[in-house]
């Protein structure tokens, strides 16, 4: 299982709780728990190989985060967003990501670039192949983001993201895990090349709108397809 993206400590150094937090957080972020499914307290503890009790723990702060839910009878699940919730969300997270994106190509550093550039180029090369790898290709649109965030140098808009991610990431990427067509139509693949491009040439408002344009073109996509509850 992968191990949560943003973290301020390194995943050794964190509690059991802590642990397990940041790995179902990482579940959710990248799409690996679809809205509406039931998520096992005791089946989490024996994938995470810990007891039941630090997963009790850190499925109440996903809770208290607002990134599960407890239905009716009392089980876990991931909520299941409304297409009006989708938009706010939406709009949101082109507002705080595209300055988090201008803020990156402004203190980026050359130490910032390998991590970017790698995840921009492992997603071209996905939307290339005949048989693209689908969660590998969540994994790196994931890890892109997150690269050129953590280029902002700004810890608060890295974990406000992450929050807003928390929530809309069973949206949008198991979206993606099932349509390879929004692969194949290069749209992210180009909007990445463009938000590349802009930190490299320490153009912010570029960068802006190349991280505004990715999200609003999957947004439409995933809008197109009615699959969101009115």
């Amino acid at each position: 299982m992968p191990a949560a993206l943003v973290l301020e400590e390194p995943l050794e150094r964190l509690t059991l709780g802590e642990r397990a937090y940041a790995r179902i957080a990482d579940l959710l972020i990248s799409g690996r728990l679809a809205p509406g499914e039931k998520l096992s307290l005791r089946g989490a503890a024996e994938v995470l190989g810990v007891s039941i009790m630090p997963v009790r723990a850190a499925v109440s702060r996903l809770v208290a985060d607002k990134a599960l839910e407890v239905a009716p009878n009392r089980a876990i699940r991931v909520p299941v967003m409304s297409a009006a919730q989708f938009r706010d969300i939406t709009a949101t997270r082109i507002a705080i990501e595209g300055h988090a994106a201008a803020l990156a190509a402004e203190r980026r550093s050359d130490i910032d670039l390998p991590a970017i550039a790698a995840a921009e180029e492992a997603m071209r090369a996905e939307s290339h192949s005949d048989t693209p790898d689908l969660p590998l290709a969540v994994e790196v649109n994931k890890q892109f983001h997150f690269a050129v965030y953590q280029a902002a140098k700004s810890p608060t808009l890295v974990g406000i993201i992450r929050a807003l991610w928390l929530k809309v990431g069973p949206v949008i990427n198991l979206d993606l895990r099932e349509n390879p067509e929004r692969i194949y139509t290069g749209g992210a693949v180009r909007f990445h090349a463009e938000i590349l491009d802009a930190i490299i040439k320490r153009d912010p408002e570029k960068a802006r709108a190349g991280v505004a344009a990715d999200i609003k073109g999957a947004s439409d996509f995933i809008l197109s397809r009615g699959n969101l509850p009115d």
